[in-house]
């Protein structure tokens, strides 16, 4: 009997090495990785310039705790708050720890500009932003409240992209509105660009800070930095980890300046966020990702993948009902159980992840190949295929 929580319905395998796009087991099966670990292993497998900063690091100095300057910090920092809206940041070990973060910061804001009443967070229905006790509770699903006791007070979840019923739900205790702009594991659902421009907009008429959950969709998943750029709005936080650090432990808070100016010495800290080994590897990631010319072939790959993905939906309707995302963020909506789908293409050497909505999400690493998208569509084809014999045969 294992002695871990049996919190994980695990596939059953497990892997020895990985190189690029493909994982591989101890005896040597290989399998495509088309998960990334949920959006995480951005640069794929042992990405040699990532082992290179992260070993280089090693043998320097592996933790010193924040009440000292780390070096890194201000790199990785600098560079973030270069690329993006940013002004200041905060760094984390991981995404529910950079949106708790952006939570405090929102209600910090207007209790350090004299309005302490005002700590409630607008979200919205299907949406994850988390596993802690705050972030389970701005999420608002059910399954993920279940059994933990009183929600935590201060979110009030409204109907997806309505702007009407975001306008309806501001009151005099409203501090902001916290959202995703592809909802992930609610089922890789786009936010419209005019929802998310007639959003900021009624944020800044309203006195509103705008948050944004980045943290599956951002460092280049998409084929922007952040998928926000898409509908040329800025947010006034942002919680961003995952693919940050390319398969190690990141994440960060980002904020405007007038945002984070109230996160003073004593309002918030980490033991382990912003470590000089989480600084490395941060930076490496970002060496290659804001290279002239990467997120561009992102976005190439995507649409070749996109594309492809389209012609497996007209092939087998009675499996693929639609195909969402952008970039290297895919899902299948499906028309029989997803688990059937991912367990087919698992059965075919490739690995997808699951997701709301019955949909099947595709996360490849962003330095995938054609040949690897095409060989994960062939897959996908045969996997389809198999289900729909399976299903005649017992009709």
């Amino acid at each position: 009997m294992s002695a871990l929580l049996p919190t994980y319905a695990r596939s059953g395998l497990s892997f020895a090495r990985g190189e690029g796009a493909f994982l591989f087991t101890e005896a040597g099966d290989r399998y495509l990785d088309f998960s990334s670990g949920i959006a995480v292993t951005a640069l794929g497998h042992a990405h040699p310039h990532l082992v290179e900063a992260l070993t280089a690091q090693a043998q320097k100095v592996w933790h010193v705790s924040n009440l000292h300057e780390i070096a890194g910090q201000e790199r990785l920092g600098q560079r973030l708050c270069d690329a993006t809206f940013a002004d200041r940041v905060f760094f984390t070990n991981s995404g529910a720890e950079a949106v708790e973060a952006s939570i405090k910061c929102a209600r910090r804001y207007h209790f350090a500009n004299g309005a302490p009443e005002r700590y409630r967070l607008i979200t919205f229905e299907g949406a994850f932003h988390g596993r802690t006790l705050a972030t389970i509770a701005a999420g608002g699903q059910v399954k993920h409240l279940e059994g933990f006791g009183p929600p935590v007070d201060g979110f009030d979840q409204v109907a997806t992209f309505d702007i009407d019923a975001v306008e309806a739900a501001i009151g005099d205790e409203t501090a902001g509105v916290l959202l995703e702009p592809i909802m992930g594991e609610g089922g890789m659902r786009e936010v419209p660009y005019r929802f998310l421009q007639d959003l900021r907009a009624l944020c800044d008429e309203k006195g509103l800070l705008l948050v944004l959950d980045e943290v599956q969709s951002g460092v280049g998943r998409t084929g922007r930095f952040y998928a926000h750029e898409w509908a040329e709005i800025t947010p006034d936080i942002m919680a961003s980890a995952k693919g940050l650090g390319g398969g190690f432990p990141v994440g960060v808070c980002l904020t405007t300046e007038a945002a984070g100016q109230a996160m003073v010495p004593g309002t918030h800290g980490s033991t382990f966020g912003g470590n000089p080994l989480a600084m490395a590897v941060g930076n490496a990631v970002l060496d290659v990702v804001l290279e002239p010319g990467f997120l561009e072939y992102v976005a190439q790959m995507g649409l070749r993948l996109k594309q492809q993905l389209a012609g497996v939906a007209d092939e087998h309707g009675e499996i693929v009902a639609e195909v969402r995302g952008q970039g290297l963020m895919m899902g299948l909506k499906c028309k029989r159980p997803n688990a059937e789908l991912i367990s087919a293409l698992r059965e075919r050497g490739m690995l997808t992840v699951p997701a709301g909505d019955n949909v099947v999400r595709l996360l490849p690493p962003l330095i995938v190949g054609e040949a690897e998208i095409d060989l994960a569509s062939r897959t996908i084809d045969a996997a389809c295929a198999a289900l729909k014999s399976r299903a005649a045969e017992h009709a």
